[in-house]
């Protein structure tokens, strides 16, 4: 993978930015997003924020050899501390990290957001309480896709903020619009899911420590609701 072939993971981020984006790419890694989107004539301006310092030299390079430095801004920073309100970003997106950090990030750093951005979040698992933080801020999830690539499942949910919107425990779970389109990815991910919570719910049973009540009572109703969603 380089700025000119993305993974198919990031080719699919990449089609979720609107033409004349500002994007901000938090965690941008070798900067590979920016740089392709900038090449393409979709994005007008970007910023990649890297917290590590391997990486963000990475990514500096990668802007470089391409000839990207008067458009495209790398810095070392932590979450949207890498955002400037003079960047007048339009769309964030954050690619690799678990569901969790991405929702602590949000969490921490709300001030820097205006509330006009474009959220596309492909997150490493934990997107159920990514999205609850994303319904109790007001965000309304517009797009959302599964794929599989090199033995993964990722998931990519795009939001952006229109005020108060409300989920099921099952739609945060799954994900609304994926439970309605019901794609081939989606269908594939949650038999494997469902497949891995019995052999769970069965080491449960055999396990000579006594597991808390509550935590089988958790994994069967993710089964549950699994085995209702396939049938």
């Amino acid at each position: 993978m380089n700025e000119q072939t993305l993974s198919m993971r990031l080719e699919r981020v990449a089609a979720q930015v609107p033409v004349g984006t500002r994007l901000a790419d938090i965690g941008s890694d070798h900067g590979y997003l920016p740089v392709a989107l900038m090449r393409r004539g979709v994005i007008v301006a970007a910023v990649a924020g890297e917290v590590a310092v391997t990486p963000f030299h990475a990514a500096g390079r990668t802007v470089r050899e391409n000839g990207l430095e008067p458009w495209i801004t790398v810095r070392l920073a932590d979450g949207l501390a890498a955002i400037e309100p003079e960047d007048g970003i339009t769309a964030i997106s954050f690619c690799g990290m678990g569901g969790e950090t991405i929702r602590d990030i949000l969490e921490r750093d709300r001030s820097r957001l205006s509330g006009q951005e474009r959220l596309i979040l492909q997150p490493n698992g934990g997107e159920q309480p990514l999205r609850r933080w994303l319904m109790e801020n007001g965000y309304r999830i517009l797009d959302e896709e599964v794929l599989r690539e090199n033995r993964f499942d990722y998931e990519i949910i795009v939001a952006e903020r229109t005020g108060p919107v409300m989920y099921s425990a099952e739609e945060l779970y799954f994900g609304p619009l994926l439970m309605e389109a019901r794609t081939p990815a989606f269908l594939g991910k949650w038999q494997r899911r469902l497949r891995q919570k019995h052999k769970t719910l069965q080491g449960f049973a055999r396990a000579r420590r006594a597991v808390p009540e509550e935590v089988v009572q958790d994994l069967v109703r993710q089964i549950d609701w699994i085995s209702d969603l396939l049938h």
